[in-house]
């Protein structure tokens, strides 16, 4: 089992250019049609040659047939009738019908009696757009009985049931072997996401330090979207700590704990990789204002000493443009060419001034 991730990457660094141009969104994939379900049935980890053509109803009857089976079924953003039958089908609390018909939670686990509901948001990297998309699951697990539900279809990010296989030992431990598994496959996402992040982050890196105008719009970019992965990731620590809770109680096998370790310990190198990644955005944006700042100085004292060159010839023109009669050098035969050379004297050694305080 495997969230959709097979985006092709290619590498961003123009060898010719430290920023590449904004590529063109592709063309969407071919989407499946709303309430797209997918059974799929196990004896001992191992599936069953023709089972997705078995209803809802046939699956949980076998898997509560025998301790060794296994039902997986799928949904692709459900609609209202796929729900209710599966709350019939598994007598689901009406409180979690309400969340399933409900999308937009957060990260969760919650008990309903025999039923086990987990609540787990995926991040998939677009490397196009420099986004990342997220996608909320539910699963349901009741029995030996998993119902693994996409409620964000249209945002072509969805559980690839057709790829459903994973580990054979794994899944003959039973439900919570799926739960797992699922677990795994989206903190290995957030990993992957990261990635993309990062490369992101090192182009901006050496965009602000050439003076790009549209560095900064991109540093809060960037942080917007390192901030929703946060938000997706530091909830799924309490989800494993909920599930952990639950070992003694349901004994769960040895081999899945040590599992749910594994997902936990790649859960934390990927929230302290957040977290580094959103203080190192903070520190290129204040080195960027800092940076920015100075250019407006710069700018600032290069105003300054044109206004200040001006400014002279502007005043002796001013004085002598009055129209008074009794005035000193009016009638004089070199008054004019007398007035033009000063101000052109004195710019030019406001301009040598300047030029030596690297103002200009």
């Amino acid at each position: 089992m495997s969230i959709r991730n097979d985006q092709p990457r290619v590498n961003r660094l123009d060898p010719h250019r430290l920023i590449p141009a904004r590529r063109p969104i592709p063309p969407a994939p071919p989407a499946g049609s709303r309430g797209t379900r997918t059974v799929h049935l196990f004896r001992d980890g191992a599936r069953i040659p023709g089972d997705e053509s078995a209803t809802l109803a046939e699956a949980v009857a076998y898997a509560d047939g025998e301790s060794n089976h296994l039902a997986v079924i799928g949904y692709d953003l459900p609609t209202p009738e796929q729900i209710a039958e599966l709350a019939e089908q598994f007598d689901l609390h009406p409180i979690l019908v309400e969340d399933l018909e409900n999308a937009g939670q957060r990260p969760k686990v919650e008990r309903y009696g025999d039923v086990l509901f987990v609540v787990v948001r995926s991040a998939l990297y677009r490397d196009w757009t420099e986004e990342v998309e997220f996608a909320e699951f539910h699963l349901i697990v009741r029995g030996n009985t998993v119902a693994v539900i996409c409620q964000d279809r249209e945002k072509e990010q969805r559980w690839d049931l057709e790829q459903f296989g994973g580990d054979p030992e794994l899944l003959a431990q039973g439900s919570e072997a799926v739960v797992y598994t699922v677990l795994d496959t989206i903190v290995d996402g957030y990993a992957s996401a990261l990635d993309g992040l990062d490369v992101d982050k090192e182009q901006i890196e050496r965009q602000v330090f050439t003076g790009e105008r549209s560095v900064t719009e991109r540093i809060y970019r960037l942080s917007r979207e390192v901030i929703d992965l946060q938000h997706a990731a530091s909830p799924m620590g309490l989800v494993l700590v909920r599930l952990r809770a639950g070992f003694g109680k349901y004994r769960v096998a040895e081999e899945l704990q040590t599992h749910l370790q594994d997902v936990g310990d790649h859960l934390s190198r990927a929230t302290t990789r957040t977290t580094d990644l959103r203080d190192a955005l903070n520190q290129i944006l204040s080195v960027n204002s800092t940076l920015v700042t100075q250019r407006q100085n710069e700018d600032m004292k290069k105003i300054s000493g044109w206004a200040a060159i001006l400014f002279a010839p502007t005043l002796i023109g001013a004085i002598y443009g009055m129209n008074f009669d009794d005035m000193p050098e009016l009638h004089w035969q070199f008054g004019y060419p007398l007035a033009v050379g000063a101000m052109l004297l004195l710019g030019v050694g406001l301009w040598l001034v300047f030029r030596r305080k690297d103002w200009m």
